[in-house]
């Protein structure tokens, strides 16, 4: 098993791509804590499934936008697992509208989740994973930090802003064996993007090199191999996993 041996952390790991983590990283071997917002049923489900497995999997409820919150998950999970190899920031929420209709509650809701968020688990982790000498960290963006859409500026700027965020931090921790990376997603067949795809899901498709959405397991997987040692010299990149979306042209 690829990860036999390690220890993870994933936020928004209930349902969707963080769910796919969490299952994927428990597969390949590794003992996963995963944090949830608010949908106990659904960690508590996902929980029995993996353990029922034989997999080391436990869940955690915490606001991923509280500093001090992820501080205590972090302490805690060092407290129970002794160690953290992998930190995959996941934790993302989506609120759309055009930017002359968008509240300052809706700007910050989606800043807050999604990028406060990578900074409060990133610096939590910073200074185990330095004094290890090791580690991953891998980040979810999204292909919204480049395309940019319509009634997305807060989304597409706390995505893009996850991007600028894992280079400096990759650059930061290379020295001491700590490597650090993002997944960019394209359309994937989750919740989050149901009402898109109930509206545009055949056009989208055109757009699509691959012709098909991806699904979670296609992004999971990609996570699985930064957190691998065969991406050891693999850091500050954005793997980009979109069908060819971003290819452009006809």
């Amino acid at each position: 098993m690829k990860l036999a041996g390690k220890t993870a952390l994933v936020t928004g790991g209930s349902r969707g791509i963080g769910r796919s983590v969490v299952e994927t990283l428990a597969a390949a071997g590794a003992a996963v804590t995963f944090v949830y917002q608010s949908n106990s049923q659904a960690a508590d489900q996902l929980v029995s499934e993996l353990k029922g497995k034989g997999f080391d999997v436990a869940a955690v409820q915490a606001d991923v936008r509280s500093k001090a919150a992820a501080d205590k998950v972090v302490e805690q999970f060092l407290e129970q697992r002794q160690k953290l190899d992998i930190l995959v920031n996941n934790a993302g929420i989506i609120r759309d509208t055009l930017l002359i209709q968008m509240t300052e509650e809706q700007w910050r809701d989606v800043i807050e989740t999604n990028l406060n968020s990578v900074y409060n688990f990133c610096q939590a982790a910073y200074r185990p994973m330095m004094s290890a000498r090791k580690g991953r960290i891998i980040n979810m963006s999204s292909v919204a930090a480049h395309f940019g859409n319509k009634g997305q500026a807060n989304y597409a700027a706390s995505k893009g802003g996850i991007e600028g965020f894992t280079r400096c931090l990759a650059k930061e921790l290379a020295s001491r064996g700590v490597t650090v990376n993002a997944v960019a997603p394209g359309f994937i067949e989750t919740d989050m993007t149901q009402a898109v795809r109930n509206a545009a899901e055949a056009e989208i498709k055109k757009t699509i090199p691959l012709k098909r959405l991806g699904k979670p397991e296609d992004i999971a997987e990609a996570v699985l191999f930064l957190a691998s040692d065969a991406a050891s010299y693999i850091t500050g990149q954005i793997l980009t996993v979109d069908g060819g979306l971003t290819l452009g042209g006809f």
